[in-house]
């Protein structure tokens, strides 16, 4: 039998990393009116941009201004990506409940991405947690490519472990660990988790899957079975990753929010609102959006 839980936390990432690839510039009056539907869902909590610099991430250069206008409602938590003390500052000043730092657990992919070494990387983020929590505000960490490279290979679990426990240390409230390019299989992800939790309080984890292979809902079973009650998703399947080449899009939000309802699991989220939102940004973008849910909804007006 399946050992699963009551209920299930679902972080919607789709304004930030599910718009962070796309090429197409999308104005911030519709991101905004995006992450004001994405309010009326149920969510409790919305990556709503990244304070990274243009230059990096152009998608987001509007990060402020989106910030700065959307309708906040209580009970929400509205985070946002910061990779320095710059970042911060913008973040700080944009009132931002959530600060959320990044690196990688493969050395290779840190540099591409962060362009500094793991170790360079820690008084960076560290100076930026410590500020964060005295200002009061909730911190989270990405981990990225916690299972696979895409330059370096497997990446090793003690590896991950390593970077893992170095950023709770430092004061971390959850470690979001990810997929980066979406190659996880179930038993690599039982695999990980049964060696990570004798090491790393399963409270503060969340899981981050990628759907390139389509194997990110199996990999969703496989984590809840191992009492992991908070995922990371898109809605629609936005995203990828700039800096991993053949990352498609992350877990879908509302295939992930459909198959925990038909299981019985609560999330607090209405599929209907969901449903309306992700076809506002499939409006948006001019393209279809690449979840099940998406593309039986699409079907159905043919």
């Amino acid at each position: 039998m399946l050992n699963l839980p009551d209920h299930v936390t679902i972080k919607e990432v789709g304004p930030r990393d599910g718009l962070q690839n796309e090429s197409k510039e999308i104005a911030a009056e519709d991101k905004v009116a995006w992450i004001n539907q994405l309010s009326d869902t149920g969510l409790s909590s919305i990556e709503i941009c990244s304070f990274v610099h243009p230059k990096w991430i152009p998608q987001l250069k509007d990060a402020a201004q989106v910030a700065a206008s959307i309708k906040r409602k209580p009970g929400i938590t509205y985070a946002a990506l910061v990779p320095n003390q710059k970042g911060l500052e913008a973040a700080l000043t944009a009132d931002i409940d959530e600060v959320a730092v990044f690196m990688s657990a493969s050395e290779t992919h840190n540099r591409k991405n962060i362009n500094k070494t793991i170790d360079e990387t820690f008084p960076v983020l560290e100076d930026v947690i410590q500020t964060a929590k005295r200002e009061g505000k909730q911190v989270r960490g990405y981990v990225s490519t916690v299972f696979e490279c895409p330059y370096g290979g497997k990446t090793s679990k003690d590896q991950v472990l390593r970077v893992s426990d170095r950023l709770l240390r430092m004061g971390i409230d959850e470690l979001s660990m990810g997929d980066t390019i979406g190659t996880a299989d179930p038993k690599q992800v039982d695999e990980a988790l049964s060696y990570w939790k004798n090491h790393l309080p399963l409270e503060n984890l969340a899981m981050h899957f990628h759907n390139t292979r389509g194997m990110a809902l199996a990999n969703v079973i496989v984590s809840l079975q191992h009492g992991i009650t908070t995922f990371d998703a898109s809605l629609g399947g936005l995203g990828g990753c700039p800096y991993a080449d053949g990352a498609s899009g992350n877990l879908a939000t509302d295939d992930l929010v459909h198959m925990l309802h038909r299981m019985g699991i609560h999330t607090g989220i209405d599929e209907t609102a969901l449903q309306k939102a992700a076809d506002y940004m499939q409006r948006v973008l001019r393209k279809p959006l690449p979840s099940h849910g998406m593309q039986i909804l699409n079907k159905e007006r043919v």
